[in-house]
């Protein structure tokens, strides 16, 4: 562990601030209602009433609340919904809530830029229409089909929506995705690519058929008799993530501009890495080996050394596996004392695509708060999984570098770095 303490800028290399947030989450639609969730350490988790799951082994979920006010906040009427995916509607609305935020920045179109986490598309319309090519035949298929299921379909609608002309990405790296999108976004700004871009995920997984897969899959907590207490993160009675669907976006400057412009300004993104570990599909390398040479990475983009971090916001999905892979990974960092560790998905549930983006968000609110969330149902920490989980009520710390992890299916691991602005 490298205990030197260094916060110098790396040379030539401009600052990239946070100058917008827009969210979508079981916690409702505003980052007001998300944090107050976080903090109170409160659970999103439901029951899923529908006739649909009623045979299915996971039945429980975090869906989005208080959608239609945002959305219609923001100009997406109910008609363009229709025409939509829902994850393609949290996308639009969480982005032009970010945009509207950031008070609306209106570069020349073709030095924008687009960037979206996403890694299942249009499951909603996917299992419908498959349904009624199964019931019906091929005629009963929407034309409008692979259109509204692309996994591209969030970052097109925001791009004629703004009429912004530069590069509208789509990133697909699974439960890295959002963080890996904002990853990408420093690298347009930092290479003066673009003035501004909006950056986030956005997912809709309770779908009949995506839920029985992750059920199956055995990476879903079967805890169908008490949602709330399903999640449970680093807990040593933890039996899988459960499925929660939303979006969060950010709209990232170079610092300088947001200055000359006035803008508010809630973080810096100082540093950002990532790396495959090349081990299996959906096992995390058990000694954590890549995902700790991607926090340090991270680290080192931002010309910070470990003992600055003040918090680690974990990917901690409640999944056997992941969770002591996330711990070997923190103490190869962080040495036998980590940081406080919350970890977002025991509130608002795992986002997948988004899930990077939304955390992301976490840890600006919290570094600014100066107050770490706790993890909601973490009352047993497993023996040997010696890292400091945060739980019960909120810690208080000082403002200071803020670290979020993102590990995906397929051995994606993706670690951004927020400081002070």
């Amino acid at each position: 562990m490298t205990t030197e303490r260094t916060t110098e800028r790396r040379p030539g290399r401009s600052a990239v601030s946070v100058t917008g947030i827009g969210v979508v989450t079981p916690a409702g639609c505003t980052p007001e209602d998300l944090w107050a969730a976080l903090r109170a350490g409160r659970s999103t988790a439901t029951a899923l009433d529908r006739p649909e799951l009623a045979r299915h082994r996971v039945r429980i979920g975090c869906p989005v609340r208080g959608l239609d006010a945002a959305s219609a906040a923001v100009g997406v009427t109910g008609k363009e919904a229709r025409r939509m995916d829902p994850f393609a509607v949290y996308g639009t609305t969480a982005a032009l809530s970010a945009h509207r935020d950031a008070g609306a920045p209106a570069p020349d179109p073709a030095r924008t830029a687009l960037v979206v986490g996403n890694a299942v598309g249009g499951r909603t319309v996917s299992d419908r229409e498959s349904a009624l090519f199964t019931e019906g035949g091929p005629h009963r298929v929407n034309p409008l089909m692979p259109l509204l299921t692309m996994p591209n379909a969030a970052a097109a609608h925001l791009a004629m929506r703004l009429g912004w002309t530069g590069p509208a990405l789509t990133v697909a790296t699974t439960c890295a995705s959002g963080a890996d999108a904002v990853g990408h976004a420093l690298a347009l700004l930092r290479a003066d690519r673009a003035d501004v871009v909006i950056a986030g995920g956005c997912e809709a997984t309770l779908t009949p058929v995506t839920l029985a897969g992750f059920g199956n899959l055995g990476a879903v907590s079967l805890r169908n008799d008490e949602p709330a207490r399903a999640c449970r993160p680093f807990d040593a009675d933890r039996d899988g993530f459960v499925m929660g669907e939303g979006s969060a976006f950010v709209v990232l400057e170079r610092t300088r501009d947001a200055v000359a412009r006035g803008a508010r300004r809630y973080a810096e993104v100082a540093g950002y890495a990532s790396g495959t570990d090349a081990y299996h599909l959906s096992m995390p390398q058990p000694d954590g080996a890549c995902a700790a040479e991607v926090m340090s990475a991270a680290l080192a983009d931002a010309g910070l050394a470990p003992a600055d971090v003040a918090h680690i916001n974990a990917h901690g999905t409640a999944t056997e596996h992941n969770d002591r892979a996330e711990a070997e990974a923190l103490h190869k960092v962080f040495g036998s004392r980590t940081p406080p560790v919350t970890a977002t998905k025991s509130v608002v549930g795992h986002l997948i695509g988004a899930a990077g983006a939304v955390e992301l968000v976490a840890a600006v609110q919290a570094m600014r708060a100066g107050e770490v969330p706790p993890t909601a149902n973490h009352e047993r920490q497993e023996p040997g999984m010696d890292i400091d989980v945060v739980h019960g009520t909120p810690r208080t710390v000082a403002p200071g570098p803020a670290l979020s992890n993102s590990f995906g299916f397929g051995g994606h691991n993706a670690a951004l770095v927020v400081v002070p602005s």
